[in-house]
């Protein structure tokens, strides 16, 4: 039997009860818990040495059940939620997750959270001037298939300000929160967009350096786009090794 570990890391053999894997150390894409041009990392990043907590049995394993038994149906169309189409360009999004050695992992679940077409979400805490939007909420979720596949369908989110610094906007991003076969494997990571010229100023994006900053960003596919109805963009998300997709340390304000 293979399990990933709490870092994406795959373990031969390990007991999906009874192993307690641990955290493994940052690469060089990681982006760092302080990063200044990132203002909130300064509040929030250790300022003391970690101290290691031992990892408990509930965080190391999970329910053997099936991902739609435990969360429900997949809701991979975020387009179709609602009684009537949101408003923005539709968008196909579809990858696989890989291990080290580029081979899938399966049943693995890839939430989805975003902005709208405006570049609003649906938070107490999003009050800028923006539309929001009755048909379309922003979350979804789909679960990787046995070569380690996803697809989805949404619309394009929309670039919003977001108060870092004097004329600060975050470029157009989606975000993606990975489960794997144990709690504690929670990775986290944002998807954004060829083109975009905000990439290049932003401090979150920029807190992961050239050139892994680059497996961030999504690759459009003429193949993957649906004549008529929706573009296609391709987003592979490697777990470990030297094509690891950089992953946040925790969670964040942007």
């Amino acid at each position: 039997m293979t399990e990933m570990g709490a870092r994406g890391e795959r373990h031969e053999d390990a007991d999906p009860v009874t192993d307690i894997t641990s955290y493994s150390h940052e690469d060089a894409g990681a982006p760092p818990s302080l990063f200044p041009e990132y203002r909130s990392t300064g509040l929030r990043a250790p300022a003391a040495p970690l101290v290691r907590i031992p990892q408990t049995l509930t965080e190391t394993t999970a329910p053997t059940a099936a991902w739609d038994r435990l969360m429900g149906p997949a809701a991979t169309d975020l387009t179709t939620q609602h009684k009537g189409a949101p408003h923005g360009q539709r968008i196909v999004v579809s990858g696989r997750v890989l291990d080290e050695q580029g081979r899938p992992v399966p049943n693995t679940v890839v939430e989805i959270w975003q902005a709208n077409a405006a570049g609003r979400y649906i938070h107490a805490e999003d009050n800028w001037p923006a539309p929001l939007d009755p048909n379309f909420t922003g979350a979804g979720r789909v679960v990787t298939d046995g070569e380690g596949r996803y697809r989805y369908t949404t619309i394009r989110p929309g670039a919003y300000p977001w108060g870092n610094h004097r004329n600060a906007w975050r470029p157009a991003h989606i975000h993606l929160s990975l489960i794997g076969p144990a709690f504690a494997t929670r990775l986290v990571t944002q998807m954004y967009f060829p083109d975009d010229p905000l990439i290049e100023i932003d401090p979150i994006a920029n807190a992961v350096p050239m050139p892994y900053r680059q497996r961030l960003v999504s690759r459009f596919d003429i193949q993957t786009t649906e004549a008529n109805w929706a573009l296609g963009y391709l987003f592979d998300i490697v777990l470990k090794g030297r094509e690891q997709t950089p992953f946040e340390e925790g969670a964040h304000d942007g």
